[in-house]
């Protein structure tokens, strides 16, 4: 009697016993809140891309919406992005009073380009707010020569490329803010939580809107001021990162090599196997990039392909008890923004269309991985 496969998710974090014993040391320290653990991490993130200053906070989204803050950004102007990206950027271009400008992706990687921004710059735009699909880093020379250029802010959400580079540049060390995220799906899990990095003044800036615009931390004021004794300059939010989060993100964060490595082998494993399929295009890396494979995102042509998008997914999840994703269902066609693509995005309603992504993460393992590629190959056939 033959059993039917576990179900495979499409996504599955990979904790280990050092995360464990961090979350249970800071249980133990009587210490919850933001401290020790939450500064450790920000230490590490401006390490690791060599950035003046960086903030934990509660999710990507907080820190997205401290970067606009910060950057002075408010009603009437407006902030060029993708529609092909999940709402928290577009929510908080809107909470801050401005207005997202939706522009086409490249119709091979579904990046932002230089190109798309450049021609919907207005005398209303105040910054550009990129994102590094999937793990692939955008052209953040081109960018940053753009904003200069223009006088704008330049913002990356870089929640898909925690260890992603392009030409020598970490994703995440080139805009004047940059936004990375530890949500329970991405490439370095914590359950919830983000890091905003960047320049020292607008680090600065939103470390104290983040931190109900008083003067100082918790953590500095305990034991060396009366709790009483503080000022607020400004009103803020509340946004810190808990250390018990913050304990899960720091170690997650110190195994980002290994999980990319791991990523890069199930991408390259698919790419190896699937390539040959008619309609099904694989991922393009481009030249100079380093991927982060949040992300394994193929496109599936209905007219070349014996199967369209839903169907493949369908046949994965019925038959084979595969899960897939769909990344993402443009912002344009989501209430609030409907009616706000003022010019074609082509290549966005196309993604819309035929982009799945197949699992791929450090917790597959080998014969998952062959699990995916039979169960891909086998709906061809």
């Amino acid at each position: 009697m033959s059993h039917a496969p576990a179900p495979l998710p499409w996504n599955r974090p990979l904790i280990g016993d050092e995360e464990i014993a961090e979350v249970l040391d800071t249980l133990r320290s009587g210490w919850l809140t933001h401290g020790p653990k939450a500064t450790r991490l920000e230490h590490a993130v401006r390490e690791r891309l060599g950035v003046q200053d960086a903030f934990a906070v509660t999710s990507c989204t907080a820190a997205l919406h401290l970067a606009l803050l910060a950057g002075g950004i408010g009603p009437g102007e407006e902030v060029i992005t993708p529609s092909l990206t999940f709402c928290a950027a577009p929510n908080a271009i809107h909470h801050v009073g401005a207005r997202p400008v939706f522009v086409d992706v490249d119709s091979t990687t579904l990046n932002i380009t230089p190109e798309a921004a450049a021609a919907a710059i207005t005398p209303a735009t105040r910054a550009i707010a990129v994102m590094h699909y999937g793990g692939q880093m955008c052209d953040m020379r081109a960018f940053r020569a753009l904003a200069d250029q223009h006088h704008l802010l330049l913002i990356e959400d870089a929640a898909h490329a925690l260890h992603a580079s392009r030409d020598g540049m970490p994703a995440g060390s080139v805009g004047d803010l940059s936004t990375f995220s530890f949500y329970a799906n991405k490439v370095a899990a914590a359950g919830e939580g983000g890091v905003l990095a960047g320049r020292a003044d607008l680090v600065q800036r939103a470390r104290l809107l983040g931190r109900h615009g008083i003067d100082s931390s918790a953590w500095q004021r305990h034991g060396k001021r009366n709790t009483a004794d503080y000022e607020v300059t400004v009103p803020g939010l509340k946004y810190v990162m808990s250390d018990l989060t913050a304990a899960l993100a720091a170690v997650q964060y110190d195994r980002l090599p290994e999980f990319t490595r791991r990523r890069a082998a199930i991408a390259a494993a698919y790419t190896g196997a699937l390539a040959d399929l008619p309609g099904l295009f694989t991922p393009t890396v481009e030249p100079g990039v380093e991927h982060g494979w949040f992300l394994y995102a193929v496109l599936i042509d209905p007219d070349a392909a014996p199967l369209d998008r839903g169907q493949v997914a369908a046949g994965l999840l019925e038959r084979h008890q595969i899960a897939t994703s769909v990344h993402f269902k443009p912002v344009h066609f989501l209430g609030p923004y409907r009616d706000m693509a003022h010019r074609p995005l082509p290549a966005t309603e196309m993604a819309a269309a035929r982009q799945l992504s197949l699992p791929c993460y450090p917790a597959m393992t080998d014969q998952d991985v062959e699990r995916v590629i039979h169960a891909v190959r086998q709906l061809w056939t």
